[in-house]
């Protein structure tokens, strides 16, 4: 059968995550949908990022096998016409080796978090920046995310439920800036540990609005203790921006 790799916009908003959960509609199962009505058949679409309730996506990958050949632009538009109306778009369509597995073929995964500093509520953008009110320091924040830069045990930044074997992850780039009213945060890593961004972008908040010196996120680290970390940035600022091969 042949292999297809899909990449993937969504707003993870209306959905419980991308995987198949009892408890609601998913972004898998959705696409999943999608194909049994043009394959004729139950498929089952592997995500390279399992992201959570709330969280977005501009570049998600996903693999699939198919019945037949099918060319790559037909496959893309056919995919679409049967997502509407859920906010889920396949960007792009590609023939793939057969060997090529969307999660572990993947050499890096790069996040983005938004936050929008300002008094005002974003009428915009609502569902999809982390609102704050209080002025940031995004310098200072960008200072102390270099100090977790690199290849650490991250148990202080994972969330007690993670599955994952082992708590060492090498973070690749941690960068904050701002952009008038917004600040960014880029955050590029081969993988993440469950709710590590999150966990993060929350600790360089408190460094930001002056609650925690720029010395504590690495503290925090060193102390491998999932107590010490800050808070938990909500879901609904982080997006899957892309995945290297």
């Amino acid at each position: 059968m042949p292999r297809f790799a899909l990449t993937i916009e969504y707003d993870g908003g209306p959905f419980v995550g991308w995987q198949r959960q009892a408890n609601g509609i998913s972004i898998q199962q959705r696409l999943e949908e999608a194909l049994a009505a043009i394959d004729g058949n139950k498929r089952v679409v592997h995500g390279a990022g399992r992201t959570d309730a709330g969280v977005h996506a501009l570049g998600q990958v996903a693999h699939v096998d198919l019945a037949r050949d099918w060319r790559v632009d037909r496959l893309r538009d056919a995919l679409n016409a049967h997502l509407r109306p859920d906010p889920i778009a396949v960007l792009s369509a590609q023939a793939v080796a057969d060997a090529f597995e969307a999660r572990f073929s993947a050499k890096m995964r790069h996040y983005r978090y938004l936050i929008c500093n300002r008094r005002a509520p974003p009428a915009l953008m609502g569902g999809r920046v982390w609102h704050i009110k209080r002025p940031l320091d995004a310098e200072a924040m960008h200072g102390a995310a270099q100090t977790l830069v690199g290849k650490f045990d991250f148990s202080t930044y994972r969330a007690s439920e993670c599955q994952a074997r082992s708590p060492i992850r090498t973070l690749e780039q941690l960068d904050v800036r701002r952009m008038g009213d917004e600040i960014e945060i880029l955050a590029s890593a081969p993988s993440f540990l469950h709710h590590q961004v999150r966990s993060l972008v929350g600790s360089l908040e408190h460094v930001g609005s002056g609650k925690w010196p720029l010395e504590e996120p690495r503290r925090a680290l060193d102390a491998r203790d999932r107590a010490r970390c800050g808070q938990v940035a909500p879901a609904h600022g982080l997006y899957l921006v892309a995945v290297d091969y």
